[in-house]
């Protein structure tokens, strides 16, 4: 029988794959824009000093740019490579706590906040025990702020999996992951509310809904690192995964001039406690 391409050697759990290759990640993903930041402090009133836990921090790019609104923030990541390189990143920050917990397996000691925010990473969390926890350990009248990156194209711009589409079916055939990313237009008008993730059920109110546009530029190894970070190419067995990445660099190269973007619309979704 031959090997699964999609398996996973030893696999942890597929929001932990990131913790293999930390510095990667945090190298070549996109951060969220600062506006982005502003407009989450306008919409809670969560100014300086205000407690903030952040679930999943990864490598702390969130983090930072929330230490540096003022936030007394904890961080919770279930990877201790990824925590480890979080704590580095915020060292500076006197009022930052890394700890390495899942969400769901936590100990909170108590401690309550005014705002819980999730960038990219609540759809790793439990959506049993999710929201009902994010509820537990936000004060009355607190936020729930799930910030993350959409992929995106826009007509008639070039785009990589269009120009790798073959390459993707001749080394992982019929993956239901391939495909073209959605329109950003359409993303903007379809994408509403909580967004993908389970509905909170009552626990907070409607979302409050922001984009913001993001673009990447990569070379062909650049954007093939980047691939090299996400999920969907992390959980290809190696010798699958690492000759397909060496043909989409190389197609970039030679089709594309080896310079290709990726883009994005950064999204805010924003919602009150219920009491």
């Amino acid at each position: 029988m031959a090997a699964d391409p999609m398996a996973h050697p030893d696999p942890p759990a597929l929001g932990r794959v990131f913790n293999e290759v930390p510095e990667l990640y945090d190298r070549v993903r996109p951060g969220y824009p600062e506006e982005l930041f502003a407009d989450l402090v306008a919409v809670t009133g969560a100014g300086a000093g205000a407690s903030v836990l952040e679930v999943g921090c990864g490598t702390g790019q969130a983090t930072g740019s929330l230490a540096a609104l003022g936030h007394a923030v904890t961080a919770v990541e279930p990877g201790p490579e990824m925590a480890a390189l979080a704590r580095r990143r915020c060292a500076a920050f006197h009022d930052v706590e890394v700890e390495t917990s899942a969400f769901e397996e936590w100990d909170d000691r108590g401690r309550r906040f005014d705002v819980l925010v999730a960038a990219s990473s609540w759809h790793w969390v439990d959506p049993s025990a999710g929201w009902r926890r994010a509820h537990e350990v936000l004060r009355p009248g607190g936020w729930a702020a799930l910030l993350g990156n959409v992929v995106v194209r826009r007509p008639g711009e070039p785009e990589v999996y269009a120009e790798t589409a073959d390459l993707h079916e001749r080394f992982c055939p019929g993956n239901p992951g391939w495909g073209h990313p959605p329109l950003e237009a359409e993303v903007r008008t379809t994408d509403r509310g909580w967004g993908p993730v389970a509905d909170p059920g009552g626990l907070f109110g409607p979302a409050i809904v922001r984009w913001y546009p993001v673009v990447q530029w990569f070379d062909g190894d650049g954007f093939a690192d980047l691939l090299r970070s996400t999920s969907l190419y992390r959980r290809l067995a190696p010798d699958v995964r690492e000759p397909l990445l060496d043909a989409v660099a190389e197609r970039i190269r030679t089709r594309l001039d080896d310079r290709v973007s990726r883009r994005y619309l950064s999204v805010l979704r924003v919602g009150r406690r219920v009491e």
